[in-house]
């Protein structure tokens, strides 16, 4: 697992971690019950403090992407089909508020975004 951290982006870098982590997940890169790595060793490997990763992992075991055993580790939990779909919906959510707003902006009316999304999903099928 590749993670990667940007101080300019404005997207927290506990949050980016937990990002990065989930996307591994999504894409199955990391598998049910594969063994993250410590918090100290990632904390080590990426520069950083070993509080802002042990935020993220508190954070991404709160909603229930890892679990924690105590003296061994954190590893990937099982994968909660709905809560996989719910995270991608909340996504999907904040791209079509982005496209709204730049249609408004452009005095583009809803059926022709509408048709677009049509367009889009008629050469998926």
């Amino acid at each position: 697992m590749n993670i990667i951290l940007s101080n300019s982006n404005g997207i927290p870098i506990f949050e980016q971690i937990e990002n990065a982590i989930k996307e591994a997940i999504f894409s199955n890169e990391l598998k049910e019950e594969d063994m993250l790595p410590s918090v100290r060793s990632l904390a080590n490997d990426l520069k950083i403090s070993f509080l802002t990763v042990k935020r993220a992992y508190d954070e991404l075991e709160q909603v229930g992407f890892i679990k924690t055993i105590q003296g061994k580790g954190s590893f990937v939990a099982p994968k909660n089909v709905e809560l996989i779909k719910e995270e991608k919906l909340r996504e999907i959510q904040d791209y079509i508020e982005k496209i709204y707003n730049i249609s408004k902006m452009a005095n583009i009316s809803g059926e022709e975004v509408k048709e677009l999304f049509r367009m889009i999903f008629e050469e998926d099928f």
